[in-house]
């Protein structure tokens, strides 16, 4: 029986992971970054560099098209690697599946700058592109790992500043719960082959600076809910942070929230980077545009009422 795509990606992964342990900080960064183009250039969108609440931005969209719709997207890395870089191909296949302007935002990085100063990036991109006029209407906010955490606890906090929420958040395998308590941290410990919980425990220190994991901005998954836009997640059943999405989904349903969760058979850690090579990757994807698509319909519908 011939290997399944998947199980390809998983080769691939384990071998990039050999000699890894001893990087620095910043040789991690680099080889993360790296990760941007190792399936070519974006394809099929346009590129500008810019600024957004005095950060560094890249915003993608569909070649020949300037969409009203926008998707505020924070990149993954435990909140001590990645950027717009590391995420480029990612970002520009949300641009063209969601007919979007996607807007990748370079929030600051533990632990030069730990909890909350990532929050603290995240409200004020989004105050930010209010600010400009842009409807929340035609907003979604969205995250992969540490950028699906993110997410959660920039629009709590822009909630609990009285901001307007967007149409939509979207999550890919969010990291939600920095205690480390939940049991596929051991359940799922020999399938996943991204994280292991000695990294992701190191990343959660560096992260939090002496903070609680138990403050409810740093673990979105302990706090109140309440109010947060119509939900989408997404998360392998092959990850440590299974239960990260699978508890989130149960509290924000408790809450009142709209919140959709699917559980992806074999799945790992946010596989739809790996689109380029892994067909589960394109459905994920489509399937995250086809509800931010439906979402910003229903919005304009709505408001034309």
């Amino acid at each position: 029986m011939s290997a399944q795509p998947i199980d390809q990606v998983i080769e691939l992964l384990k071998q990039a992971a050999m000699g890894n342990e001893d990087l620095s900080v910043e040789q991690r960064r680099a080889s993360m970054d790296a990760l941007g183009t190792a399936f070519g250039e974006p394809q099929g969108v346009t590129l500008e560099h810019t600024e957004l609440a005095g950060r560094p931005a890249q915003v993608f969209k569909p070649e020949g098209k300037d969409p009203e719709h926008t998707l505020l997207y924070f990149h993954g890395g435990g909140y001590v690697l990645g950027s717009p870089n590391s995420h480029a191909n990612l970002t520009s296949r949300f641009a063209t599946a969601a007919d979007a302007r996607v807007v990748s935002f370079d929030y600051r990085l533990a632990p030069e700058n730990p909890f909350p100063a990532a929050i603290d990036d995240g409200v004020a991109a989004y105050k930010a592109l209010l600010d400009e006029g842009v409807s929340p209407a035609n907003i979604a906010v969205g995250g992969d790992s540490a950028g699906g955490g993110l997410t959660f606890a920039t629009l709590l906090k822009a909630r609990d500043q009285g901001l307007p929420m967007p149409a939509a958040a979207i999550a890919l395998s969010p990291w939600t719960d920095l205690t480390g308590r939940s049991e596929t941290y051991e359940t799922r410990a020999d399938a996943d082959p991204v994280i292991e919980r000695a990294g992701i425990t190191e990343m959660a220190q560096l992260y939090l600076g002496g903070a609680s994991a138990e403050e409810p901005l740093a673990s979105p998954l302990l706090a109140d809910l309440t109010g947060l836009p119509p939900t989408f997640i997404q998360v392998g059943d092959a990850e440590l942070l299974l239960d990260d999405s699978r508890e989130f989904e149960k509290n924000a349903r408790a809450a009142g929230v709209d919140c959709k969760l699917e559980v992806w058979d074999r799945m790992i850690h946010v596989w739809h980077a790996f689109f380029p090579i892994l067909p589960e990757g394109e459905q994920a994807i489509d399937g995250l545009a086809s509800f931010l698509k439906l979402r910003w319909r229903q919005e304009a519908t709505a408001q034309a009422i």
